[in-house]
Formats: structure tokens, C-alpha cells, sequence
């Protein structure tokens, strides 16, 4: 035990020594950006300045497009053969997995995310998307006997990526690798909160074998590098990971300039819904507290509404309370940390503002609802439930990004899914039911991209990274994961010859 703590420390020590540059990564190489302002980035779980990056500037954005529609259009990456490129898309691959634990620690330096969070292995998409090369299909269409119709599927050109802080590794590889794998160059913009480990991805691509211009990084403010990209004439299709309100942005910059296609994935305000027959409430228990804790809250799937049938309200909340009381908050940096800082001053403060509005709502505190380890500088605020939440209770119809779970009751199964399609999202939702025809109607019924019913305790991987989601309402637009969501960033092309 010792050995693993000491080379952990080692590691830390390591690449806390190392700077990462974050400045423009483009046509192969860092370059200064032509910004002239500057961002502070501060280190979570201290509130100490960590790193300066620029703000970027359209001159960084223009450069980068230009540099992947060169990339594009001379064919260096969308022309080579699929064996070649799945050869490249391996080793990138590989890289990732060899440097998966330096990247978890520049994660939980820029953001938070403790580096003992279990997750997806980011490496995982990459491969899953490189065996996919050559599995993408087209059609040919029954004829007459002069035509010959067949359509097959061609790379979009330059796609724009913006990612989120939650997840900075995974998210920029959830965009990279379905783009890269067709065909498509890429210009990505990673948050300003969490740069550092998308910046060491660009790096590690070139060693890998990606040709220069095939993956530009632009860092900065998303109200100036996300929004010139997103504008950029020369950008075939945007993929973006954020809130709902940046996502219609996104839709509206691409109407103002080249309708291009746009991806968006949005908020989220997804519910548990338990119903009586349910007898392991400790299974439900953990399920709907790792939900709401993972990441502090801070992901688009959590379960932060608890939708519970009346009869088994209380024990369940007090199951749920006893977990949330649980958590090892601290140093995201220590391998025993479970719940670490909110990702800077402005989300802490936002959340805690939610918690003062479900107060005033008239809602019961049970637990949390203060910002703890002030002592250390950090960003943190303790895992709070509210229960006797009204419907429509701010805390129950928007997103909070945090560690806030709000308990919602209900007698029938109706009720239980007027309750569940109450809000204007719809990406996740999880029922709780032995019942056959009870998890059925359901799941037919609620307006979700993903619906999971679970009759026991969840054990299995599923099908593993392999499957797709398409939100539904204020959630977002478009196809994620999986071969269909390979298949977006690709364009339906119709070949027609006539031959006499």
C-alpha cells in the first residue's frame, strides 16, 4: 500500500513540475495566441491562481479553420486508406491509456474531479470508433436497368468541437473520435476552466501519427472562441457539450452564417422514480447517491430529482441522507477523496444560491446546504437534500450542476410520469420496479433520450460505450456515441450514373 501511495505522490509531484502549455496548438506545434488579454485560472480545491491562459481572439480561430480546411481539402487524413487510419487512431489510443493517470491529475487540478473517480476509460472511444472505420455502410438502390443509384457516406470537413469542465479528457475524446475516425479535421475549444489535459491530447496525437492541421486547439473564452467557431464560414458542423442556453446560441450562430450542422448536448434534470415494490431500498439508496455525488453533481446525467412513491419516502430518505453524510470530501488529488471541490467560485456560488432559493420555496432541508472546508480555500459545498419540494420549485425545474438532490413524492404511476415530464428536459431517467408492466408504461411514456428501468440492483457494463443517445426538449439536438453516432459526422451523398 505504501509503494502505490509513494509512486502516486511521485506522480503528482511530477506533473505538478511540468507546465502544459496552453496556448494555441496549431498545424502541429504550439503557437502564441494574437490575444493580448489573459484569463486567471484558479485551482479549485485551494482558490489559489494555478495558470494564466489567453483569452483567445478570431485571429487564433481563423488560423486554426484554416489549417484543418487545409488539412481537409489536400486529403492527408480523409484520404488515407481506413487500415491506415485505424492504424494511427489505435496508437493514439494507446498513448491515452498509457497516460490516462497523468491526465486524471490535470483534471483534478483544473477542476476538481477526484482522481480515484471511476469513469470511462477515454481510450475506450477512441478504439471503439477506429474498429468502426470500416463497419460504416452505404446503400444501393433498387434501379431500372439504364441507372445506377448508390449513396455512401462523406467526411462533413471542419468540424468545431466545445467541450465542458466536467469531464475535460472524456468529453473532448467523445468529440475527437467519432470526427477523426470519418474523415473530418477538427478544431477543438476545451473550456477555459480545463485546458491542460486537451492541450496534452493535441501532443500526443502528432506521436501517435496525425498528420499537422488534422486536430487544431484553440483555448479561451467561450464568448469569443466558441462563438467565432461556431460563426466560422469555413466550419462544416459544430459539436458542443454545455448548458441549454449556450446550445441555443450555438443553433443561432449557425443560422447566422452557413447553416452549418449543429450538435448540441444540454442540461439535464434527470429523475430517479422509485416506486413501493421496490423492496432492496438500499440498492435504490446507492444508485440514487453515487447519482447525485459523482463528480459533485456535475454531470449532465444526474439523478437529481428523486421521484419516490409515499409509502417508502421516509426510509428511503433516510437511506439517502445516511449515504450523501458519507462522502470523504477533501484533496482531489488524494486517491481516498470521493467528493471533491465544485469547479471554480462561480459554480460554488450559483449552487449555493440554488440552495438558498429551495429554502425560501419552503422545501426541508434534511442535509447540507453550506459551503464546507472553507479553511482550505477550496471550492466546496456539502451534498444537500431538500425534500417536500413542490413540482415546480426552481430547484426542481432547473438544472443545478451540484450536489443537490430534491425528493418529490407520488402515489400513482400517472402521477409518477406527469412528475417525470414536468420539466423542459429530457436526457436521462431511472426507474426503480419489479413490476413488469409498471417499468413498461413507463418507459414508453416518459420523454427521455435514455431510459433506464431497473428490477434489480445494476451489476453489468451494458453494452459497454457502444450504445447511442439522442436527447429529447431542452436537453439538446442530434445523435451521440455509438455507429449512429459515428454516423453524423458524416454526409449522406447520392451517386447517380446513367449508363444506357
Amino acid at each position: 500500500m505504501m509503494k502505490g501511495k509513494t509512486m502516486h505522490d511521485n506522480r503528482v509531484a511530477s506533473i505538478n513540475r511540468q507546465t502544459v502549455d496552453v496556448v494555441p496548438f496549431i498545424d502541429g506545434k504550439s503557437v502564441h495566441s494574437a490575444s493580448k488579454e489573459t484569463i486567471e485560472v484558479f485551482n479549485p480545491a485551494t482558490g489559489k491562481r494555478s495558470m494564466t491562459i489567453p483569452a483567445g481572439c478570431d485571429t487564433d480561430v481563423d488560423r486554426a479553420v484554416a489549417s484543418a480546411r487545409g488539412a481537409f481539402d489536400d486529403g492527408r487524413w480523409s484520404e488515407l486508406p481506413p487500415s491506415q487510419k485505424k492504424g494511427i487512431l489505435s496508437k493514439f489510443a494507446d498513448l491515452i491509456e498509457q497516460e490516462a493517470g497523468q491526465l486524471d491529475i490535470l483534471d483534478a487540478i483544473d477542476m476538481g474531479k477526484p482522481v480515484g473517480l471511476p469513469g470511462f476509460n477515454a481510450s475506450d472511444f477512441i478504439r471503439f470508433c477506429a474498429n468502426a472505420i470500416d463497419k460504416v455502410l452505404g446503400d444501393v438502390y433498387t434501379s431500372d436497368t439504364t441507372t445506377f443509384v448508390a449513396q455512401h457516406r462523406v467526411p462533413r470537413g471542419v468540424v468545431g468541437a466545445v467541450t465542458p469542465w466536467n469531464f475535460p479528457t472524456v468529453n473532448a475524446v467523445m468529440k475527437l473520435a467519432p470526427a477523426l475516425a470519418t474523415g473530418n479535421c477538427v478544431v477543438l475549444k476545451p473550456s477555459e476552466c480545463s485546458s491542460q489535459s486537451a492541450m496534452r491530447l493535441a501532443h500526443l496525437a502528432i506521436e501517435a501519427g496525425l498528420p499537422p492541421g488534422t486536430f487544431n486547439v484553440v483555448p479561451g473564452r467561450g464568448e469569443i472562441v466558441g462563438r467565432a467557431l461556431a460563426l466560422h464560414r469555413d466550419v462544416d458542423m459544430i459539436t458542443f457539450t454545455g448548458s441549454t442556453s449556450v446550445g441555443k446560441q450555438m443553433l443561432q450562430y449557425a443560422g447566422q452564417s452557413n447553416m452549418k450542422l449543429v450538435h448540441a448536448e444540454c442540461g439535464g434534470k434527470s429523475p430517479h422514480i422509485v416506486f413501493a415494490d421496490f423492496t432492496d431500498l438500499d440498492a435504490v439508496a446507492d444508485g440514487v447517491a453515487q447519482s447525485i455525488l459523482h463528480n459533485q453533481g456535475q454531470i449532465c446525467v444526474a439523478g437529481s430529482r428523486l421521484l419516490v412513491q409515499a409509502a417508502i419516502e421516509k426510509p428511503l430518505v433516510e437511506k439517502v441522507t445516511e449515504r450523501m453524510q458519507q462522502i470523504v470530501a477533501g484533496d482531489p488529488l488524494d486517491p481516498k477523496t470521493t467528493f471533491g471541490p465544485l469547479v471554480n467560485r462561480r459554480q460554488m456560488e450559483r449552487v449555493l444560491d440554488y440552495i438558498s432559493s429551495g429554502k425560501q420555496s419552503g422545501a426541508t432541508l434534511v442535509t447540507g446546504g453550506r459551503r464546507m472546508r472553507e479553511e482550505s480555500g477550496g471550492f466546496f459545498v456539502e451534498p444537500t437534500l431538500f425534500s417536500n419540494v413542490a413540482p415546480d420549485a426552481k430547484i426542481a425545474q432547473e438544472e443545478i450542476f451540484g450536489p443537490v438532490l430534491s425528493v418529490i413524492s407520488f402515489n400513482s404511476i400517472d402521477e409518477a410520469i406527469q412528475l417525470a415530464n414536468s420539466t423542459a428536459y429530457g436526457l436521462a431517467a431511472y426507474v426503480w420496479t419489479t413490476d413488469l408492466a409498471t417499468g413498461m408504461k413507463v418507459s414508453k411514456q416518459i420523454r427521455a433520450g435514455t431510459v433506464c428501468v431497473r428490477a434489480v440492483k445494476p451489476s453489468g457494463e451494458g453494452p459497454g460505450i457502444a450504445f447511442s443517445q439522442e436527447p429529447v426538449g431542452q436537453s439538446g439536438v442530434g445523435v451521440e456515441n455509438g455507429m449512429a453516432g459515428m454516423e453524423a459526422y458524416l454526409r449522406r451523398q447520392v451517386v447517380w450514373f446513367d449508363h444506357g
